[in-house]
């Protein structure tokens, strides 16, 4: 062998075992953490706004554990579907960032009464948007009152400037409270249907199958769309009876669109149980009954995504 062909072949053994150190192995993901509100859903992902106002994408999949915090010392965890995960619900989130700044979950975690305000807000049972408008007005009328009292009482400034403190906090909490109920309301209803229920029954009356799997196949057309599911029940009879009714009418019609409808998980909210809430027929008349005992499907798309 010449020694040029044998300096060749040093040269690339010597090259083959240096590249590995020269390139570097891939880095390992660094364990990243999030917690906030959740303001948005869209399929497989969700939106959460971080306490310093910032946003982070989370991506969810078949590993992403959800987990309710329980207990006085929250020590214990009840393992949750992702249907839990709402918007109005502040999480905890682990994971990675993926290659697009998206927080790919793999645990995410919640308190139970977090989770059970956000499922009152979903169920519209907080002040509505026309409430807080006319508390504003409500407001804006007692400030030009106390600047009246103000220009005619000269020597009651310190007492006027501490009123004025109050409604300045007010403001706020009435701003923060239409930031947060703007982020919630921010849905387009593109379908909707009533199921009805026989007195004490929570079974599904097959005559609705087809009116549901028609439902499912349509909201599977529109992009990145949400099934909100709610239960109700009349008052006849105790109220606890009936929250449970409500809730277990919700369930029945959420699994058939989910096994018959083939609706993914990571696209139906949570059911709302009402109970007893939102009468639309009178409890005195057999009909009036009948209407209450009701379960309502919509298909919701986020104004943003629709571009409205």
């Amino acid at each position: 062998m010449s020694r040029l062909r044998f300096v060749e072949i040093v040269l690339l053994v010597t090259a083959s075992l240096a590249s590995p150190l020269l390139l570097g192995s891939p880095a390992q993901a660094q364990t990243a953490k999030a917690q906030g509100l959740i303001t948005g859903r869209s399929g497989e992902t969700m939106t959460v706004q971080t306490q310093d106002s910032s946003t982070v994408v989370v991506v969810l999949t078949d590993d992403t554990q959800v987990a309710q915090i329980q207990g006085v010392f929250k020590a214990r965890r009840k393992q949750m579907s992702m249907a839990a995960l709402i918007p109005g619900l502040q999480v905890q989130v682990q994971g990675t960032y993926n290659t697009k700044n998206q927080l790919v979950a793999s645990s995410i975690k919640f308190k139970g009464n977090d989770l059970e305000d956000a499922q009152t807000i979903q169920a519209g049972l907080q002040p509505t948007k026309e409430q807080i408008q006319q508390t504003q007005q409500q407001l804006e009328e007692q400030k030009a009152a106390l600047e009246r009292q103000q220009q005619e009482m000269q020597q009651q400034q310190q007492q006027m400037a501490l009123a004025q403190e109050k409604i300045d906090a007010n403001k706020a909490a009435i701003a923060a409270a239409n930031k947060r109920f703007g982020q919630l309301d921010d849905y387009n209803i593109l379908d909707e249907m009533t199921v009805l229920f026989g007195n004490g029954k929570v079974a599904l009356d097959p005559k609705y199958n087809q009116q549901l799997l028609d439902l499912a196949a349509k909201a599977k057309t529109i992009t990145a769309y949400t099934i909100q599911v709610k239960g109700y029940a009349s008052s006849v009879g105790s109220a606890a009876l009936n929250q449970k009714l409500s809730e277990d009418r919700a369930n029945a019609v959420t699994q058939f669109l989910q096994q018959q409808g083939h609706i993914p998980l990571t696209n139906m909210l949570a059911p709302g149980a009402m109970g007893e809430s939102r009468q639309i027929g009178s409890d005195k008349t057999a009909d009036g009954q009948a209407e209450n005992r009701r379960v309502v499907v919509r298909v919701l798309q986020n104004k943003g995504i629709a571009g409205t």
